[in-house]
């Protein structure tokens, strides 16, 4: 399957904070179409150095990747790139004490040859928006979205909950270690839209909202500022995203392949 994509858009900004705890790869300025792989984190900690968590999560991962990647991530690189990560974190915390606590959390895409990849740990999100409907949305590792599955509270009664940014998995060190809830989605399209985004965004603009804003004609770019735009007037919080779509999907001989070894495998 040969994936090709329009020019990514990306946003990392401070909102109503005093720092910017939030960390994206590739830097906007560096990104194009050749992009393949995409990394938003949101570092948590605030005094524990959570600009540095979410920053040396995106410098380890992609570290990894470019070290240890051969064709597509399978789970295993996946997670053995997650424990590389947690890793670092006790190298970081073992000579810099004051950052014990510090932690963040993690979305990753990548475009290959078989789908796109992703993976994700804590709150930050994923959306596969087609005619500005999303046909896939992560789901959070959040206590309010625990509480809303165990139904002791509703899809409603969460967005306003005290305690909903409390989150259930992040990257933290390998005192805890974590696993990423991956996925490969082979259902892309011509058209289809990707985005990966910190809870800075979400607390602005609600999933029926974000459909909207897709479902609107116009250019990635617009797309891109109707959400700055939004977020720009409500952020409380730090607010960064990565935003791409699909150009063209060819599929190729290798990736038929596949699945026929695939199918011969499981009948």
């Amino acid at each position: 399957m040969n994936i090709t994509l329009e020019r990514p858009y990306a946003i990392s900004e401070k909102g109503g904070r005093q720092n910017n705890e939030d960390s994206i790869y590739p830097l906007s300025e560096l990104v194009d179409s050749e992009q393949k792989l995409f990394i938003v984190c949101d570092g948590v900690g605030g005094a524990e150095k959570g600009e540095i968590a979410s920053s040396l999560a995106c410098e380890s991962l992609q570290t990894f990747f470019a070290t240890f990647l051969e064709g597509d991530p399978s789970e295993e690189l996946i997670r053995k790139a997650v424990q590389y990560t947690e890793v670092r974190f006790d190298e970081y915390i073992l000579q810099h004490p004051e950052a014990r606590g510090m932690a963040t959390t993690m979305t990753l895409v990548y475009v290959g040859e078989l789908g796109i990849t992703i993976a994700h740990i804590g709150d930050s999100r994923i959306y596969q928006f087609r005619n500005g409907r999303a046909i896939y949305q992560t789901e959070d590792h959040s206590l309010v979205n625990y509480l809303v599955k165990l139904g002791k509270i509703t899809a409603d009664e969460a967005e306003h909950h005290p305690q909903k940014n409390v989150i259930m998995r992040a990257i933290q060190g390998t005192g805890s270690p974590m696993d990423a809830e991956i996925m490969l989605l082979t259902n892309i399209r011509p058209g289809d839209y990707f985005f990966m985004c910190t809870d800075g965004v979400t607390d602005c603009i609600q999933s029926e909202t974000l459909s909207a804003v897709f479902s609107q004609a116009g250019s990635t770019e617009s797309i891109k500022n109707s959400i700055v735009e939004s977020c720009s007037v409500k952020a409380r919080d730090n607010y960064s995203f990565y935003l791409f779509q699909v150009q063209d999907v060819q599929n190729s001989s290798n990736y038929k392949q596949y699945i026929l070894s695939f199918l011969y495998t499981i009948i």
